[in-house]
């Protein structure tokens, strides 16, 4: 079944250039389904690249998905032009009457304050709060994984004395849980960030179980309430040229960066990234919408407790 997204997204077009089954909202609502509803709070700054990474890999599975974009309320918006916040994205005032079979909610370029300096901290916790009781699952990506592991556990970031930054090697802890289903031993998850959670915390909360991690990279992926909540530290939804485009932008800026590592051939910034990632990332996100969302969610969204 393909995706449906808001008519005239510019994600659809870079979609269907990929051979990505995409419809909009005309045309689906001509369809006698009843889609799962899926709200993504997207935080990071290039609104657009994360909305067609993200779409990219929730494309895969054979069900009809129906998107919100849900944006923070009178937050600037710098790197996304106007007119597409308005066109496409709706405030939290807009939608939290609603339920929602899955909820995502990306990364974010603040990991270097704390979660309390964050001028939208306390809209984030009332998202958070709201989503425990009007979202089936709930899959937070990087920041917004520390961010929700802090606020219902209280689970702390510690600064990286250096950026963790490129493409690692992760193991799962039981290949038996459907979020692993169709996985190898090993995969690998693009990582970007310059904090990290820490394992030792993690295993004194007793609603909390790390399920994947990672030799150079630390925990990847922690789940809690049987899958209601999964928390990944990477970006399994990275495109190809990501990190490269992060790295360049850093080094334009003389920002202290080094190589994205497992990335380059030879290590060499002039060659082809390698995509190593792309079909972990796609069972992941189709492992989630089947076994965690479709297979637990009511019928009637309004039974969501």
């Amino acid at each position: 079944m393909p995706l449906n997204i808001p008519d005239k997204l510019p994600a659809i077009e870079l979609l269907l250039k990929e051979n990505i089954f995409v419809i909009d909202e005309t045309r689906a609502s001509h369809q006698d389904i009843r889609p799962l509803k899926i709200v993504i709070l997207n935080l990071m700054p290039l609104k657009i690249t994360t909305e067609t990474d993200l779409l990219r890999v929730l494309s895969n599975s054979p069900l009809q998905i129906e998107i919100d974009f849900l944006k923070i309320k009178d937050h600037e918006h710098k790197n996304t032009p106007a007119e597409h916040m308005r066109m496409f994205y709706k405030t939290f005032d807009q939608i939290k009457n609603k339920k929602y079979d899955g909820m995502i909610i990306t990364g974010a370029p603040v990991e270097h304050l704390p979660f309390e300096e964050v001028t939208y901290w306390g809209e984030m916790k009332e998202i958070l709060d709201w989503s425990v009781h009007h979202v089936t699952s709930s899959f937070f990506i990087c920041w917004a994984s520390q961010a929700a592991l802090f606020h219902f556990y209280g689970i702390p970031k510690y600064p990286l004395s250096k950026k963790m930054f490129g493409v690692f090697k992760h193991q799962v802890s039981d290949n038996k849980l459907p979020i692993f289903r169709g996985f190898d031993d090993e995969y690998y998850v693009p990582h970007s960030r310059h904090t990290e959670i820490r394992a030792e915390d993690i295993v004194k909360v007793s609603e909390l179980e790390i399920i994947s991690s990672s030799e150079d990279s630390g925990v990847n992926m922690v789940m809690a309430k049987n899958g209601r909540q999964i928390f990944i530290t990477g970006h399994a939804e990275y495109s190809r040229d990501t990190l490269n485009n992060e790295y360049k932008r850093d080094l334009s800026k003389n920002m202290p960066i080094e190589i994205p590592k497992n990335y380059y051939p030879d290590d060499d910034p002039e060659k082809k990234p390698v995509l190593r990632w792309r079909s972990a990332a796609n069972l992941l996100f189709n492992n989630w919408l089947n076994y965690y969302v479709y297979q637990e969610t009511p019928y009637n969204l309004e039974d969501i407790s």
